[in-house]
């Protein structure tokens, strides 16, 4: 699972925070960012992507500290680039974070988090836990960070004050009044945040030092309680790296077994060849395995083979069944989900659960009680995490105060997890596959939802997955699925909206810039997925002949290689819409074969 520059970026500027330097691993990783950085001197957040100024930053800056020279032709063109686009002062929250932990960036030009939002009780508007699972593992230890504000001073041969369009001491670090792009109610809203983010910086200065010292206590428990199980902090990189950073900040020592056990697991995500070295957000087993097995089963591979018996244990195996963070909303509900990676049992999630739970009532040979059991709790806890808008979300429910992506902490606009079309799709998509339709409760809240949600032009936008087609195809293999009339107006209209976005080689194609312009949804360079995506569309509404069809599946014969696989030469996932963006490699290996399999299976 392969991310942009930042990762890599962030993970050698770890090292020389934590004095940790491995001079092979950072020479392979230098040489990774610069086969990424782009003739315009910039690094971008996709390919083909524009250059962004918080990648090209920690790019710099992790070149710069492992000895590149100011004078070297990549550091010339991307501090021209860095410069151009207005300097650190505009990069998001996290750049001028990691900058200030080296003395690059004043913390007080930082929003406030203050560490006392430990204690908000749980009925406040905001507290921890109206934000989503991947937001408050990475603030938890940011709340100790920026409490203490620790700060690694850098010689001066290492210091970034050529990034700055003019003189650092000159430059006011205040928050802009004025929103882009500007709206009413958005000027509103984030004015607002501005002046409470104001006062925030007051109360951290006179704050009762008991309080704070109480605030800290409860984010140090909070940290040790999930630092206990495998996996790391949320089994994501940005997390693991704050925890490491924060505990070290409360005086563990760095052979503490919760540092080590951090360490141990940020250093798992390395991907390393002969000459280069790059870091993952995360590792992706449990998705991807689901997914190969649903793809495998409608290719026509028999639901006993044993190699599909092997991936049925493991997974079944990694069914989460003690409680997490989602309970705080769900009490009383028992747990039975699946989580994204090999270990994080305080955060699994709906989509994972879904494709498992399919993956596994489409095999044969297993044991029938073990199965039994595991389907039970699934679906139990599958349905018990239906939103109260008829949708379900990817870790919590009801995490849906939107207005909280305004406080100016949020500038990457994805604090929340509320319910999602895709999401909403899969899960209908699950009970059909159960064996229930139409008249299942939990069916028609959804189906209301997905008819609110669905685009002007018939798509369906797609949080996970790049983009309306990711989206479209989740929403009609669910419709399709639950025995809903594919042939009403609002579901071809979809069909109209998918054979529209069609390219002339006979593949589809969706950039990332969609998710920054609607106008663009469903255009882009064909890839194998999106057409498999596009396919499998259009098969679940019943298109199974038809120019657009024979186009399509002639696309995807012409592009497979001949060891019987694919590329996807861009990105095809999403992290956080227009921030982060992500490539499945196994994307191009399952999702073709799923539509060619699913097309030779409705031909014969």
């Amino acid at each position: 699972l392969e991310a942009d520059a930042t990762i890599t970026s962030e993970f050698l500027l770890l090292c020389h925070l934590l004095d940790r330097v491995n001079a092979e691993r950072e020479r392979k990783a230098v040489a990774y960012l610069r086969q990424r950085q782009l003739p315009s001197g910039g690094w971008n957040l996709f390919e083909a992507g524009p250059a962004d100024l918080a990648a090209t930053i920690k790019a710099y800056f992790a070149m710069k500290m492992a000895g590149v020279p100011p004078d070297d032709p990549d550091l010339v063109r991307a501090r021209a680039v860095i410069r151009a686009m207005g300097g650190p002062r505009r990069a998001n929250v996290f750049t001028k974070i990691l900058l200030a932990l080296f003395g690059e960036y004043d913390w007080n030009g930082v929003p406030a988090m203050p560490v006392e939002i430990m204690l908000l009780p749980r009925r406040f508007y905001f507290n921890l836990y109206e934000v989503s699972y991947w937001s408050r593992a990475v603030i938890v230890p940011l709340l100790i960070l920026m409490d203490r504000k620790p700060v690694t001073w850098l010689p001066a041969d290492r210091s970034l004050d050529e990034l700055w369009p003019e003189p650092r001491e000159t430059v006011s670090l205040r928050l802009p009044r004025r929103p882009v792009p500007f709206s009413v109610r958005g000027l509103l809203w984030k004015n607002f945040f501005i002046a409470v983010d104001d006062a925030l910086k007051v109360w951290e200065r006179f704050s009762p030092r008991p309080f704070r010292k109480r605030a800290v206590e409860a984010a140090r428990i909070w940290l040790e309680e999930r630092l206990a199980v495998p996996g790391g902090l949320g089994g994501i990189f940005p997390a693991m790296t704050n925890a490491v950073l924060a505990l070290r900040t409360l005086g563990y020592p760095d052979d503490h077994p919760l540092i080590r056990g951090q360490l141990k697991e940020l250093e798992a995500l390395a991907v390393e060849t002969e000459d280069t070295v790059h870091y993952q957000p995360c590792p992706s087993p449990v998705w991807d395995t689901g997914l190969a097995v649903n793809a495998l089963v409608e290719s026509d591979l028999a639901p006993d083979h044993p190699a599909l018996a092997r991936a049925a244990t493991w997974l079944l195996d990694r069914q989460v069944l003690v409680p997490g963070d989602w309970q705080v909303k769900r009490p009383t509900l028992e747990p039975g989900g699946w989580a994204f990676q090999y270990h994080n049992d305080f955060y699994p999630d709906l989509d994972d659960t879904a494709m498992v739970l399919m993956a596994l009532e489409k095999l044969q040979g297993l044991e029938p009680e073990r199965l039994r059991f595991a389907r039970a709790r699934g679906l139990a806890w599958f349905l018990g995490m239906q939103g109260a808008d008829g949708g379900w979300g990817s870790f919590d429910a009801d995490n849906n105060r939107l207005v909280l992506n305004n406080i100016p902490f949020a500038d990457h606009g994805a604090l929340l997890d509320p319910s999602t079309e895709d999401l909403t799709g899969r899960g209908l998509e699950l009970l059909g596959t159960l064996g229930y339709g139409l008249e299942h409760p939990a069916v028609g809240p959804a189906v209301d939802f997905l008819r609110r949600t669905q685009s002007s032009d018939g798509g369906w936008y797609g949080r996970w997955g790049v983009n309306y087609i990711y989206g479209t195809w989740s929403v009609l293999r669910g419709l399709r699925a639950i025995g809903e009339d594919m042939s009403a107006p609002w579901v071809q209209r979809a069909v109209r909206w998918l054979a529209g976005r069609q390219n002339r080689d006979g593949g589809w194609g969706e950039t990332c810039e969609s998710y920054r312009d609607p106008a663009l949804a469903g255009c882009g360079p064909s890839t194998p997925s999106q057409t498999a995506w596009a396919l499998l569309a259009l098969f679940a509404a019943g298109a199974t002949t038809g120019a657009a069809v024979e186009e399509g599946v002639d696309y995807l014969l012409r592009t497979q290689r001949p060891d019987g696989s694919w590329s996807d030469p861009l990105w095809n996932g999403t992290g956080f819409p227009r921030v982060f963006y992500l490539k499945y490699h196994l994307y191009a290996a399952y999702f073709p074969l799923w539509a060619l399999g699913v097309y030779r299976t409705s031909r014969s």
